[in-house]
């Protein structure tokens, strides 16, 4: 039987696709502010490093300087839309059957995203994914942020001892993984720029459907994982 372990998502990108709907609170935001539209790409490739920094790259991007009490104002309008709304998201095919598997071999599964707590509770609640992780550190969790490696600290210690292992689909989430020194693996389906070979992951997958039959293949190489905190 293979070990368990504890599997830690990411979740934009990795198991929701809710770039379609980022993109569309951060037109409402601006607009109301008087500025043009971005397009789909714009967003897109601003997306990883939590809601402060996508508000402060789209007002750079809009030639706006960094007036903290601007940002904190946009940051909190795009919360309060982003928090509400689930139209446009989408969960990735294959996420429910895999959650399942993997839930039920024994394996403890965690959130650590850089999505706010908020947002994120109200997502998982709403495409009936909660029920299938016992820990989320948010992005608004701790003081620091993917890729600082903390928060994925921080849901591996909530989660208890065993070997590990970090699901996610960006850079942001391979540089968290090397500097916690968790094995990462690799859903090519997200929001990546670079190539997938590039970033170090045990394994790299295309669909869901695929994910616990390689975890099951990859248990017993994994060391165990050191105590974080």
């Amino acid at each position: 039987m293979a070990d368990r372990l504890n599997l830690v998502f990411d979740l934009d990108g990795t198991l929701i696709d809710s770039a379609p709907q980022i993109h569309a609170a951060a037109n409402s935001v601006f607009e109301s502010i008087g500025l043009p539209a971005f397009s789909k790409a714009t967003v897109r490739g601003f997306i990883g490093n939590g809601v402060g920094v996508l508000v402060k790259r789209l007002m750079a991007h809009q030639g706006l300087e960094t007036d903290p009490t601007l940002l904190a104002d946009l940051v909190v309008r795009f919360i309060s839309i982003y928090e509400e709304a689930f139209d446009l998201t989408t969960v990735y095919p294959g996420v429910y059957t895999a959650m399942e598997a993997l839930a039920a071999a024994g394996h403890r599964l965690a959130i650590c995203t850089n999505k706010p707590e908020g947002p994120t509770h109200a997502v998982l609640q709403h495409f009936a994914l909660d029920r299938f992780f016992a820990v989320i550190v948010g992005g608004d969790t701790l003081p620091q942020r993917k890729p600082d490696p903390a928060p994925l600290h921080a849901a591996l210690a909530r989660l208890g001892p065993a070997k590990a292992l970090f699901v996610g689909d960006s850079e942001v989430d391979a540089a968290t993984a090397d500097a916690a020194k968790v094995p990462f693996a690799l859903f090519t389906g997200g929001y990546r720029s670079a190539p997938a070979e590039t970033l170090g992951a045990k394994v790299i997958f295309d669909h869901h459907d695929a994910l616990p039959r390689l975890v099951r293949h990859l248990s017993p190489r994994l060391r165990a994982a050191e105590p974080f905190l």
